[in-house]
């Protein structure tokens, strides 16, 4: 499984246009990477946890999921407790930690919000090309081992 799901990784870190998940419950292991795998994620506070089960069930991460989890979760002791105590992480407390955008009271509010999100970043029409481009550049170390290659371009509008 974990070579089948490196590829949607890839995929998605290459879309050519800002990506949403909106989390209404357990993001556990693949799931909780799916969901990093996104530029914004949003999830229901009052049911589900974002948790890496691995070290609870004795197996090790691809390398593709810790390049992600540097690439995406920024402060150590954040990282330390998903992958290092197999932390059940609740929505508000995962938004302190810096590991989602925001937590909503409801499956309808997250989703509610994640379609409000979009419509935002979707009226901005921004060149789909770049916007990839900009992102794989934003984390060089997860392109690498996913074994993406960005090309930096600057179209000039002079």
């Amino acid at each position: 499984m974990v070579n089948l799901f490196q590829p949607l990784v890839a995929d998605l870190i290459s879309l050519p246009m800002p990506t949403i998940a909106a989390v209404s419950g357990h993001a556990a292991a693949a799931g909780f990477m799916m969901a990093l795998s996104h530029d914004y994620v949003l999830m229901r506070r009052d049911k589900g946890v974002i948790y890496m089960s691995e070290l609870d069930i004795g197996l090790n991460f691809p390398d593709y999921f810790m390049a992600l989890m540097r690439s995406k979760i920024n402060s150590p002791i954040a990282r330390r407790k998903v992958a290092l105590a197999a932390g059940k992480v609740k929505a508000d407390e995962a938004v302190k930690m810096g590991m989602i955008d925001s937590a909503h009271d409801s499956s309808e509010e997250t989703v509610e919000a994640a379609v409000r999100l979009a419509e935002q970043l979707t009226g901005r029409n921004w060149d789909g090309e770049v916007y990839a481009d900009i992102r794989k550049s934003s984390f060089p170390e997860l392109c690498e081992v996913l074994g993406l290659i960005y090309k930096a371009k600057a179209p000039s509008k002079l």
